[in-house]
């Protein structure tokens, strides 16, 4: 797949990511390009979603696996899953 090609993924919202979004998730977020940088990816769910004034605090999972680095280029293809995880606090 090209990198010029958007992508469907399923988009997920936990905690305070999910109570500033107004849902838990959706099924057919577009990403631009398959292959994205991490920060632009979390830039771009940032502005849609209206969250940045976390977006300093939240780290993205593709499938699973922590997006620790913002430079890193990330491979994206149709059907996979984002999460967008704040930091969770217990009490």
């Amino acid at each position: 797949m090209s990198s010029a090609s958007a992508v469907r993924v399923k988009l997920l919202f936990f905690a305070k990511s999910r109570e500033l979004a107004g849902l838990s998730g959706t099924d057919d977020f577009v990403v631009p390009h398959a292959e994205i940088k991490c920060s632009e990816l979390l830039d771009l769910i940032c502005n849609r979603f209206n969250l940045s004034i976390i977006r300093n605090n939240v780290i993205l999972a593709l499938n699973e696996q922590y997006c620790d680095d913002l430079g890193e280029t990330l491979r994206i293809r149709n059907g996979d899953e984002l999460a967008v995880i704040p930091p969770i606090s217990g009490g």
